[in-house]
């Protein structure tokens, strides 16, 4: 009897996204610390691609 319990439980519940790998999370991690020292070896390149980048959103986007 706790077995049909248990499997009734189960066919209810929601389904779960899937979580993410060590590898994906690795790999995220390690880009955020690829452009941290690139951003601090090189500042006026990645200050101009902030810039070129914020441009076309705001561009893109015109929030007014």
């Amino acid at each position: 009897m706790a077995t049909t319990k248990t499997a009734a439980r189960a066919s209810n519940a929601r389904p779960q996204a899937p979580s993410k790998s060590s590898d994906e999370v690795d790999m995220g991690r390690d880009l955020v610390e690829y452009l941290k020292e690139y951003a601090r070896e090189k500042p006026e390149v990645a200050a101009l691609w902030c810039f070129g980048i914020g441009f076309i959103l705001g561009w893109k986007l015109k929030p007014w």
